[in-house]
């Protein structure tokens, strides 16, 4: 397959999502450098002390599990720069970066519930709620996964060192040192995420996903546990969005062709097939942007394990109860 570079294609392609890319990566980096210069992330911290310290997770990972409800980017940011000053572990930060599944899972749920309901009805709340049981699930596992894997944090209330750190903020000092670490990293994110996204623009352009996608598609056969309707269901949403997945089951349902429980099952179905592609395709050239592009991998394959498994776990226990 010839590459096409000409100047529409690379605009749309490469350039434009290269600079909403970089320009929300450095939202973020700035958001979380300054939250934390400022010393909110105490304060972010304080609401999921709890669930945090249960899972001997720092103040740090608490903060950043509170602020992927609004931001993975920020959420992320913090977790980098404290890995890279030493204060969390490689194994902390991995399991915190897993703990944040359930905010960004939340953060994404009302687009997901609205997209799905005008073409499925209530199966989208099935659906959706299986999804939402999936994420919930994980973060029961990285808590107690943490009490085995981690040491005892320090003692001490949080409350009471938040009364120690009040009066020590300066926000002209906390501006400049926002700024500081803004300059001095968001070279290397550039550096980093330029040539891994060009990289996947021309695999693109190559046919690489396309190729991945048909092959994943023709494999799909094994899953005999559902009818040939349903697997077209799963086919449609590997080869193209979430959308055409759902086009096709509102097809199938209202034809009564298949049965609500099979088009559950083939949504979450192309929803454990497709989530690791696309995960790969689209969050590594901003994981890597972030995190070395070692431990970038590294996250995003636990990251899919874990959801996976969570979902395959939610979706037999549904399809044991509903049969």
């Amino acid at each position: 397959m010839e590459l096409d570079l000409s100047w529409p294609m690379l605009w749309h392609g490469l350039f434009w999502p290269l600079i909403r890319l970089t320009f929300f990566i450095s939202v973020g980096l700035l958001v979380g450098n300054l939250i934390e210069a400022l010393q909110w992330t105490r304060y972010a911290a304080k609401l999921a002390d709890p669930l945090a310290r249960k899972a001997r997770l720092k103040d740090i990972s608490a903060a950043s599990f509170t602020m992927a409800f609004f931001s993975g980017i920020a959420a992320n940011t913090m977790l980098a720069e404290a890995h890279e000053r030493g204060d969390i572990s490689d194994r902390e930060l991995i399991l915190s970066n897993l703990f944040n599944s359930l905010p960004t899972y939340f953060l994404h749920l009302p687009t997901i519930f609205f997209i799905a309901a005008p073409f499925v009805g209530s199966v989208a709340g099935i659906y959706v709620g299986l999804t939402a049981i999936a994420a919930v699930l994980r973060t029961v596992v990285i808590t107690l996964s943490g009490r085995f894997l981690l040491p005892p944090i320090e003692e001490g209330c949080l409350p009471c060192r938040l009364e120690e750190m009040k009066g020590k903020r300066d926000t002209t000092s906390a501006l400049r040192k926002t700024w500081k670490r803004f300059v001095k990293r968001i070279p290397k994110v550039i550096y980093i995420t330029t040539p891994i996204y060009t990289l996947f623009f021309i695999g693109k352009q190559m046919g690489v996903f396309h190729w991945l996608q048909g092959f994943m598609q023709l494999n799909a056969g094994v899953f005999t546990f559902l009818p040939p309707e349903a697997l077209g269901i799963v086919a449609f949403h590997m080869a193209s969005e979430f959308t055409a997945g759902l086009a096709a089951a509102s097809a199938l349902l209202s034809n009564g062709h298949i049965t609500p429980m099979q088009i559950v099952l083939a949504l979450l179905l192309g929803n454990i097939l497709s989530s690791p592609m696309r995960a790969f395709r689209h969050q590594f050239p901003y994981y890597a942007g972030i995190f070395k592009p070692r431990m970038a991998l590294k996250l995003i394959v636990h990251n899919q394990l874990l959801r996976a498994v969570s979902v395959i776990f939610v979706g037999t226990i549904y399809a044991f109860l509903a049969w």
